[in-house]
């Protein structure tokens, strides 16, 4: 299977800002979280799909800053990608996650697109373009058991036949990368637009957390694709690869920011609405003793939760700098353990609201209970047990993990 030179045009954007350098990166995600913070709770009440805000975020330049700079972006560390991603995950996670595939799936163009499609393709992503993601399958073996075929036609290009679940960005997006078994058995991504002709998008998620994500069925029926839209994601994993330690290393960063944002919602009604248990003896929960203990606790818990995802992200661009069997082996483990330690975090501090809060805290109006939902259905993407196992080998007796997309 081949891919062609010159990639088929798609219809032009206006240009959006292009953020210049890491530094810039994080105060556009600070600034766009402190917008989307406001709202978040009754998007989520409401299943209010948030187009507009991310209308905001491709304008903001926010998607294109790990296109390299001889293509015009700003290249950004990987712990600054983390940063950002984490920042927009305390606010509405939500809307973090839904761009979670777009970087997974520029980073595949990073690795194995030619340079005609680079070219294309990251010209997209800066002028504002968004990738989906239709990666997941329903009743297959296991989570990588794809049935999806990229079957080739006569005329050198190929057709994309096959149902995919979980496909969160799709219903936003331009572009849909969409993974499928070739002819000869290995593994492609086609790039198809969202309008292309076969193309459905049904926005049936009805999971009881990330509510607003659209991680909906995307179903392709004989969808034609030209051959410079295909790329052999097989060949990412023929040698030391970054591409499941970065995909990870998002994931992770959505949920430190759940845990992040649940603490601070938790303080702030502590606070300001909370009552002191009456045997504490004090005026205020603030001076009640044993919520004091519980706030120190889980404070701990996401400090300890984001030094974690700083140094995985440090491993990651230590590795990408010095690529090899070792060093991609340390940058994965680093972000296993990195998930590993915040996934229960998350889901602990989902609850703990209502430990600090008490019983008016369970108010539905509140919407407090969509931190735990939030965490609880986020963290289920990839079991932290096997991340442990992997550890523990790595550990142990030097065994390096293996190569995929999920470690």
């Amino acid at each position: 299977m081949t891919t062609h030179d010159t990639p088929t045009t798609a219809t032009a954007r206006p240009a959006t800002h292009v953020i210049a350098d890491d530094a810039e990166a994080v105060a556009v995600a600070r600034a766009l979280a402190a917008e989307f913070a406001v709202d978040a709770a009754a998007r989520d009440a409401e299943r209010r799909l948030p187009a507009a805000e991310l209308d905001r975020l491709s304008a903001s330049g926010l998607l294109g800053v790990t296109v390299p700079r001889q293509y015009g972006g700003a290249d950004v560390r990987a712990e600054t990608i983390a940063e950002v991603f984490r920042l927009l995950a305390a606010a509405d996670p939500n809307i973090a996650q839904i761009p979670q595939s777009h970087f997974v799936y520029v980073n595949v163009l990073r690795q194995q697109g030619s340079p005609a499609q680079q070219a294309f393709f990251f010209g997209e992503v800066l002028d504002g373009k968004r990738f989906g993601n239709a990666q997941s399958e329903a009743g297959t073996r296991h989570v990588q058991d794809y049935r999806t075929r990229l079957a080739a036609t006569g005329g050198g290009g190929f057709v994309l036949r096959g149902t995919k679940y979980y496909s969160t960005g799709a219903l936003f997006a331009d572009w849909i990368p969409v993974l499928a078994k070739g002819d000869d058995d290995r593994l492609y991504v086609a790039y198809v637009p969202r309008d292309a002709p076969g193309v459905t998008v049904v926005d049936d998620w009805a999971g009881m957390g990330q509510r607003t994500t659209a991680s909906g069925t995307v179903t392709l029926d004989d969808v034609a694709v030209p051959a410079d839209r295909v790329v052999p994601h097989h060949l990412t994993f023929t040698g030391p690869q970054l591409h499941g330690a970065l995909a990870q290393l998002l994931h992770t960063a959505i949920d430190v920011g759940i845990a992040g944002g649940a603490l601070a919602e938790a303080v702030e009604f502590v606070r300001t609405k909370a009552r002191p248990w009456f045997e504490s003896g004090a005026d205020s929960p603030t001076g009640d003793p044993l919520v004091v203990q519980r706030v120190g606790e889980l404070a701990i818990k996401v400090r300890a939760a984001e030094a974690l995802l700083a140094q995985a992200g440090r491993a990651v661009d230590a590795a990408r700098a010095h690529l090899d069997d070792s060093s991609a082996a340390t940058a994965s483990i680093a972000v296993a353990t990195a998930k590993a330690f915040v996934d229960p975090v998350a889901v602990e501090l989902g609850s703990a609201i209502f430990e600090l809060g008490g019983t008016r805290s369970a108010a539905d109006p509140l919407n407090l209970h969509r931190h735990w939902r939030n965490a609880r259905t986020h963290t289920l993407h990839d079991p932290a047990r096997w991340k442990i196992q992997h550890i523990g080998r790595y550990v142990l007796t030097g065994q390096l993990p293996p190569r995929h997309g999920l470690l």
